[in-house]
Formats: structure tokens, sequence, C-alpha cells
């Protein structure tokens, strides 16, 4: 099951999109589309560098704003005939670092880290043709701030238009057609999450499979097109341009065969897939030692600024939560402790991020004795052991309910988050004891920490099955973003009013 607001435009209007890239190509081929993006981002970087410029000089000189002691040049005309020498320049080292290449555009958080350190060589480009150049005086607080302003600027023209391109390409435009070789187990995974990505830029027609007949279907609306052997009047046929293979699916001899023949095409891009999709989602790094390129698999799903952008995330909001909601912790504990015996906080052991336990903290919402009160209802204890929630609980207190339903229950867990054990959001936790049910899955699940909120309760919490759930989990883990994050916070707060699914 995918998420309502994921659900791919391959699987919904397979038919329709193809046409839709049919006439997208008839009027603009692919090549062109291209090249008028690359000749886009070229005008407006250009132009996003010298409004940096100008903005500095404007700081600097016409608020007054210095950042270092300094006795400067302050002439307009002065500024302006070196902006018009550094732009160039600065557009040069941009496409040096490949910022106008295919495949490094539209690539979210790659492309703006490639950005910066463009700026910044850019910047040291200036300051080392300034030793060398006769009378070359600047202000140093002008080109720290042009530095930081073009940095900003470029990135933020080029998440407009990156935004731009991901709206088009729902008519057809920027949509490379592509086919994946090999229809088992991990193929048919692939197509799932390439499918399920509206933004990937890959518009999957088909699977290519020795052992299926033309026409059969394999996955939603994907069928399979034919045989390896024909592969080239496919390619052709179909203007294909993305071959992706299911290591699992081919044998040694073929993956060879299938590099040989196309692995060194300019139309076409070969791309192999890890052989281990269905358990890793923490990505690969490839490092060569004695010229021997070996993989190695990331322990975790986030790393470097994803890690970081999280972080600030969970900090920034828990911290002023907790300063807020102190009072109504208060409150909710004396209510707890004075309805019925026990501890206020209860500490449920479960599984965090590389398998490591932990206690998460809620509010007790039963009765200390429940598991002899479950003891005289078996069929709910059955229940309880097949699905993990029991929808009307003998063992949970009044006060317990209230908290179930508002999901107040669950607030003492800021403290996990604080103490990094868990996130804002996340997959849910789970026990030790519910592993099993996630089988090869259980390892993506302990890529990343767990999650107060998840995809999992706006999509209708205890209500889904268990199945559903994991589903969800493994969607959220492979498809983790700082915006998706920001978009299931959004939705928690009418899921939490409505109450759907809690108890």
């Amino acid at each position: 099951m995918l998420h309502p607001s994921t659900k791919s435009i391959d699987q919904t209007s397979g038919d329709d999109i193809g046409s839709r890239i049919d006439r997208a190509a008839s009027s603009v081929s692919l090549e062109t589309q291209w090249l008028l993006l690359t000749i886009s981002l070229l005008i407006v970087d250009f132009l996003m560098i010298g409004l940096a410029f100008f903005i500095a000089y404007q700081l600097r000189f016409g608020l007054g704003i210095s950042f270092f002691r300094e006795d400067a040049n302050s002439s307009y005309a002065y500024y302006q005939a070196l902006a018009f020498g550094i732009v160039p320049i600065w557009i040069v080292i941009f496409a040096l670092y490949g910022l106008y290449r295919r495949n490094t555009l539209l690539g979210g958080a790659k492309e703006y880290a490639l950005v910066f350190r463009a700026t910044s060589s850019g910047i040291l480009a200036v300051l080392i043709g300034s030793f060398f150049v006769p009378d070359f005086i600047l202000a140093r607080g002008w080109l720290v701030a042009a530095w930081v302003l073009a940095f900003l600027l470029v990135s933020a023209s080029r998440l407009i238009i990156r935004r731009l391109v991901y709206a088009i390409r729902r008519h057809g435009y920027f949509l490379t057609p592509a086919v994946i070789i090999g229809a088992n187990q991990e193929g048919k995974a692939l197509a799932e999450q390439l499918s399920s990505w509206q933004t990937s830029g890959l518009h999957l027609i088909g699977f290519v499979d020795d052992g299926l007949r033309v026409g059969a279907k394999v996955q939603n609306n994907l069928n399979c097109l034919g045989s390896i052997k024909n592969l080239d009047q496919l390619i052709k046929k179909n203007n294909i341009g993305e071959l992706i293979l299911s290591n699992s699916a081919l044998s040694r001899e073929e993956l060879m065969s299938l590099f040989t023949h196309y692995g060194f095409l300019d139309h076409v891009n070969l791309r192999l897939s890890s052989g281990l999709f269905e358990i890793i989602t923490t990505g690969m790094d490839v490092k060569e030692f004695a010229y021997v390129p070996l993989v190695r698999i990331r322990r975790t799903r986030l790393s470097g600024a994803d890690q970081l952008l999280k972080l600030m995330l969970d900090y920034s909001i828990t911290i002023l939560g907790l300063v807020f909601i102190a009072p109504l912790l208060l409150i909710i504990s004396l209510a707890v402790k004075l309805e019925s015996p026990g501890p206020v906080i209860h500490r449920r052991r479960v599984m965090g991020i590389n398998g490591r336990e932990f206690s998460a903290y809620k509010f007790r919402t039963m009765y200390v004795n429940g598991d002899e009160i479950l003891d005289e209802y078996p069929r709910l204890r059955q229940k309880l052991n097949e699905d993990q929630k029991l929808k009307n609980d003998p063992r949970i207190t009044g006060m317990g309910r209230i908290l179930r339903k508002t999901s107040l229950d669950e607030l003492p867990q800021l403290i996990n988050v604080l103490t990094r054990e868990m996130s804002l959001v996340g997959p849910r936790i789970i026990s030790p004891g519910e592993m099993a049910k996630y089988g090869d899955w259980g390892l993506n699940l302990l890529t990343t920490q767990p999650g107060i909120t998840g995809l999992w309760q706006v999509s209708g919490r205890s209500d889904l099955s268990y199945d559903e759930r994991v589903r969800l989990d493994m969607y959220y883990i492979r498809n983790w973003n700082i915006w998706f994050d920001l978009q299931i916070l959004w939705q928690t707060i009418p899921a939490v009013i409505k109450g759907r699914g809690a108890y």
C-alpha cells in the first residue's frame, strides 16, 4: 500500500502519461528540453550572482554595515566593473563543478552542496586574483556578503526551477522512458519504488525478461515488452534512455553481455541495482582498494546534511514544545497518579537505531495489574498477539482512554527525542518481539530512529492492518527527505484532532 498522496502516476494513468510523453516529444524533443533547461540555468545563475554582488554593495556601502575594520574604495562604478568581470568567471567555475551537467541537475541537497563549493571556489579565485592584479582593492565585507548571498540566491532559484520541472513532468516533459531487465522479486520491488517517486524523471514502460511472453502482466500497468535478444528493437521503438538491470535476475554472463553491448552508448544509460534492494535502504559507498572497487553498506539511512537537518528540526520543535506544554505535563501527571495507583510514566523497551534497545516513555494509561485483567479475556489476548493492538482494551484506565484518544500519552517521548533515541517523525516504535513480523524488512526499520508520529499515524493509525503499517514504515524510510517530515508533522495535527484509529 502506498500513501494516497504519493500514488504513482504510472499506476493511476500509465497510458495517459505515455500519451503525454509522446505529445511532449513531438513538440520538443527530450534533448531540446534539457538544453533549454541548461540555458535557463545559465541565465538565472548569471542574474542571481550579479544580484548578490549588487545587494552586497548596498549592505556594505549603502547601509554602512561593516564586518571588518577597513578603508576600502566605495565607488559604485568600481564594484560594478568588478562584478561584470567576476560573474562570467563564476559561471565557468559552476560549469567545472558540473552544475550544468544533466546527471547533476535537479539533485536537491547534492546540487546545493555543489553550489556551495562552486561559490566558495569563486570567492577563492577572486582572492587569488587580488594578489596578482595591480590596484585590485576591494572591501572584504562586500566579498563575504556576496559569497553568502550568491549561495542563497542561486540555491533558491534552483529550488524554484526544480519545483517547476517537477510540475511539468506531470505533462510528459523531462521524462526518460525506462525498462527494467529482469522481472523477479527485486525487479518488481525496483518498479514499485521508481513508479511511486513522481519526481525521479523516469517513466517505466515495462520489463524485459527472457522467461515471460510478450504482453504478460508483471506489476500494475507494467507488462513484459520482450526478451533481451530483442532489446535493440525495443530501445529504438520506445526511445528508451534508461536500462535498469535487476542484478539478482541475471547471470554473470548476461550482465557482461549487456554491459558490452549497451554500457558505452551515448543515448542509453545502463544502471545496475545492488541485488539487495529488498533489505538495503541506507545506500552504499564505493571505495577502491588496490584499484579494486569495493562496496560498503552505510549503517544508517541518514548522514551528513540530511542528519543535521533532521536534528535541527527535532530539537527546535521539541525544546520550544516542552517550554509551552510544561504546565500541561504537570496536570496530566497529577491526573494519572490520582486515578489509579502506580507510576506516572510507563517505560516500554523498544528497538532503536542499529538494533539498540531503549526505554520509550509514555504516560501510564493502564492499570498496573493489566496482565491479570487480560487473562480473563482469552480472545482479546489472542487478538493482541496478532495485531499488537486492541480496540476495546479492558486494561486501559478512564484517563488512559482520553490520553490515547488525544495522543497526549506520547508527550513524554519528547524526552526520548532530546536524548536522540527517537525523532519527531519516523517509523513506529516496536518491541524486540515484533521484529520477527518484519522479516527481511527489519534491517531497514533499524536504519533510522523511530518517531513519535509518522506516515502510519496520518494514514489511519491503529485502524491499519499490521502489514499496512510495515509497508508505510518502509515507504517512509526509503523516501525520506526533510519536506516529507514537515508534511507529516502538518498532517499530524488534523489526525490527532479527529482521533481516527487512536485507541
